[in-house]
């Protein structure tokens, strides 16, 4: 019996559940997605090469004018504080101009992949300082572990992956690179750039159709460490609903404060409908304020006879009509005004009590 209860134990501490909702927003708050940083590296090099292939000539006339410049001015000029400080800044601004649209194309090309796959997400729980990844244990444990291993692998695909594409391009284009050394400087220059352009947008679109794979790894990753076990989806159900007993004495405590209401609007009834035993319906009429009769209180049993004893301490007239009093506590709750087909009878009872008051 022991061991039967050790095994179920176990069984209920195994992670085999799927994570849910509840869990998966945690782990997005600490920063825990299912991201590949293949697909970031893959897109951005890959706008960064489309960019050079149609706006290399504008950059190389940028990068030429900097040269002549250079050459022409600056290497003219005297050396002195000040021409150093203006030299400097013109070379800055030159560079700024030749290579910043570059960096704004990786920029927006790395926002847009990680958008791709996270959505919008802020969050500073990476960034907090954790102990624990100074231990030389667990980090010796994640540096031989199964994914550290996974990883090496992944690393040696893409290397022999993007390895082999690029050779291939430069391979059916080997004629041209054997003869670069016979070709005038600007030839070789451009034969030089193409090929880089070739190579570069190859090997991104191999990475890129890596990373696809990449990311269906972490994201089978990702759900396998979310998991949960049934023992984990009930403690989190029961601190997201409450405990059960909690919730009961809750429930407990506003009927007795619903209660504790009703009972004080029973003295301002108009009159008391019994059953007369079992059932009391208290009702009030205010010509001003409404059309119709309105449930101030009800009651069956112990209720009706709690209603009973207040309507006699503030000389509340009850009058006895076992079907109209069944048929007002099982079709109206609390606070509901009399329908239609009760009109006639109630009004006779509200003429009969205002008889007795000498209100008419």
């Amino acid at each position: 019996m022991k061991q039967l209860n050790l095994d179920l134990q176990f069984f209920a501490g195994e992670k085999t559940e799927k994570a849910t909702p509840k869990k998966r927003l945690d782990a997005r708050k600490k920063g825990q997605t299912a991201k590949s940083q293949d697909v970031n590296t893959a897109i951005g090099l890959l706008a960064v090469f489309l960019f050079l292939l149609f706006f290399s000539s504008s950059m190389g006339k940028i990068a030429v004018d900097t040269f002549r410049h250079s050459f022409n001015t600056f290497l003219l000029m005297e050396v002195s504080e000040d021409n150093i400080q203006l030299i400097l800044l013109d070379i800055l601004k030159e560079l700024i101009f030749l290579l910043g649209p570059v960096m704004l194309i990786a920029l927006v090309a790395g926002i847009a992949s990680n958008l791709m796959q996270v959505g919008f997400m802020v969050t500073g729980e990476p960034l907090q300082p954790k102990l624990e990844k100074l231990d030389p244990i667990k980090g010796m444990k994640r540096i031989f572990s199964i994914r550290a291993i996974v990883e090496l692998l992944k690393s040696i695909l893409k290397i022999g992956f993007v390895g082999a594409i690029t050779f291939f391009v430069l391979w059916i284009r080997i004629d041209e690179v054997l003869i670069l050394s016979h070709k005038s400087v600007a030839s070789a220059l451009k034969t030089v750039g193409s090929l880089t352009m070739q190579m570069g947008i190859a090997a991104s679109l191999a990475l890129l159709f890596l990373s696809i794979f990449d990311y269906l790894y972490q994201r089978y990753d990702y759900e396998k460490n979310i998991r949960m076990s049934k023992q984990d989806i009930k403690d989190e159900f029961k601190n997201t609903e409450g405990d059960p007993l909690i919730k009961s004495k809750v429930k407990q405590k506003q009927r007795e404060m619903a209660m504790s209401r009703m009972m004080q609007e029973v003295p301002k009834a108009d009159v008391i409908i019994t059953n007369p035993t079992h059932y009391a319906i208290a009702l009030k009429y205010d010509d001003e304020k409404d059309d119709a009769p309105v449930v101030i209180a009800k009651g069956i049993d112990f209720m009706a006879q709690k209603i009973k004893s207040i309507a006699s301490e503030h000389n509340i007239i009850m009058v006895e009509n076992r079907p109209l009093a069944r048929a007002l506590y099982d079709q109206l709750d609390i606070g509901q005004k009399i329908p239609d087909e009760f009109f006639k009878a109630v009004a006779e009872i509200l003429a009969y009590v205002y008889r007795i008051k000498h209100k008419i």
